[in-house]
């Protein structure tokens, strides 16, 4: 993970707040509990990882200030982000889909 990150001290659970999601989604590789992994760019794209495939899309902060993505042809989502921490440091992040409530964990490798 990257400096900036590092320095934050939030709880876990607690909601990233809009000014912070660009800093949390490219502090690393995230890994998901299914074996697929993903990065974030600065840029505002994203490549995903799943079976030896790549997928490429792109993510932004929307104007309520949640975490959203596309993936093309026409797959839009927006999600609630939440910070994961144990022992006192940030471990991962919580997505939690706004349309199904769907939630799942990224580790930071």
């Amino acid at each position: 993970m990257t400096g900036k990150i590092d320095s934050l001290h939030p709880e876990d659970g607690a909601i990233v707040p809009p000014d912070q999601i660009p800093t949390a989604v490219t502090a690393g590789r995230l890994a998901y509990g299914d074996g697929t992994t993903q990065t974030f760019r600065p840029d505002g794209t994203t490549s995903y990882f799943e079976s030896g495939r790549q997928t490429e899309g792109t993510w932004s902060v929307d104007e309520n200030g949640r975490f959203s993505s596309f993936w093309p042809p026409s797959y839009q989502a927006s999600y609630d982000l939440r910070w994961v921490v144990e022992g006192g440091a940030v471990v991962g992040l919580r997505f939690s889909d706004l349309r199904s409530g769907t939630s799942f964990d990224g580790r930071f490798q």
